[in-house]
């Protein structure tokens, strides 16, 4: 299996650079191949602005979606986000790995999906009709490639459980499970969490990291979260709202669009 990391943490000598470390490790024993894209080690450009698009004329409005969608058509996106597409492309299994910021991903990796997610690449394709709409969530460029997240977080597990203050942990991860995984067709994997890492000692990281060695070895059998398809019949369309009754009683927002699984 090829396998590519993208990680994204300021300091590579950190508890997150031994977890990346851990399961490379793991991976290359396993006898896969690995690839890593080490962000802030390439000085990747994070915003999106002109100079993504050198073909667009000096008088010409810049609209986002429709110069990267020019870009990737005629070539023309620049040489550091076609090589991130070719990982992609190369890639059975995608991790995205980083710390919890403010409740999301670092600036630095949100702008790698911005620059290289780009249209006509991972989204924007297909067609749509009154009984479909383009190649997305579950469909796409990524069809039958796995992603998961490698996530580390200072607060507790509590403080993102249920009832916990800063939410489900599931629920602070929908958008970029669903969002920006699932959207361009990648099956998803659940995520792995490192909580209270602030705090964490020697015994306790030892133990984290054979955890994470376990989740590198099922990356090819773990079953994946049961995101519904968007063309699979479960959604009305063209307002892409989930049919009534396909849920259990009391399931509400972002639990509407996981399938429930079936019995064995």
């Amino acid at each position: 299996m090829k396998v590519l990391i993208v990680f994204a943490h300021p300091e590579r000598n950190s508890l997150n650079g031994s977890l990346l470390d851990v399961a490379v490790a793991e991976l290359q024993a396993q006898g896969h191949e690995v690839k890593v894209s080490d962000l802030y080690a390439m000085h990747w450009k994070a915003i999106v602005d002109r100079d993504d698009f050198p073909d667009l004329s000096v008088d010409e409005r810049l609209k986002v979606s429709s110069a990267s969608a020019h870009g990737f058509t005629t070539g023309g996106l620049t040489e550091d986000v076609k090589a991130e597409q070719e990982k992609l492309l190369w890639a059975d299994t995608v991790i995205l790995q980083f710390p919890l910021w403010w409740f999301a991903m670092p600036a630095i990796l949100k702008g790698w999906v911005d620059r290289v997610f780009a249209c006509g690449f991972a989204y924007g394709v297909g067609e749509h009709s009154e009984h479909r709409w383009g190649d997305r969530y579950g469909e796409g460029v990524m069809a039958g490639k796995r992603a998961m997240l490698i996530v580390i977080a200072g607060g507790w597990p509590e403080h993102y459980s249920e009832r916990g203050i800063n939410g489900q942990i599931d629920d602070l991860l929908f958008p970029i499970n669903h969002g920006i995984l699932f959207y361009p067709g990648f099956t998803v994997l659940p995520s792995f969490v490192a909580y209270k890492v602030d705090r964490m000692g020697e015994v306790e990281f030892d133990t984290l990291a054979e955890k994470l060695r376990q989740r590198m070895r099922t990356l090819e059998t773990a079953k994946p979260i049961l995101y519904r398809l968007q063309n699979g019949g479960d959604y009305v369309i063209p307002t892409m709202q989930v049919k009534p009754g396909l849920e259990k009683a009391g399931t509400v927002r972002f639990a509407l669009h996981v399938r429930q699984a079936s019995p064995e």
